[in-house]
């Protein structure tokens, strides 16, 4: 199953590079604000059982792909 993982920083958490982005977009002339990056992680999980995927790719989450402490994942299985 193709699973996409979304890991984005924790409300409250500074972004530096999301502000220094914002700041280049306002540079020509982008009304934006509040912009934040974030990682997409694309995969396939060798199985045809939704569920399991999701919990596969939380495993992933828990062990490597996130740091509980300042960014948070959303899971998507496709």
């Amino acid at each position: 199953m193709k699973v996409r993982v979304l890991v984005s920083l924790k409300a409250g958490i500074l972004d530096p590079q999301g502000k220094a982005v914002e700041q280049g977009l306002h540079g020509f002339d982008f009304k934006v604000e509040h912009l934040r990056i974030g990682r997409l992680i694309e995969m396939d999980i060798p199985t045809y059982n939704p569920d399991e995927a999701r919990a596969q790719a939380q495993a992933m989450c828990d062990k490597l792909l996130v740091n509980p402490v300042m960014e948070k994942a959303t899971i998507e299985v496709l």
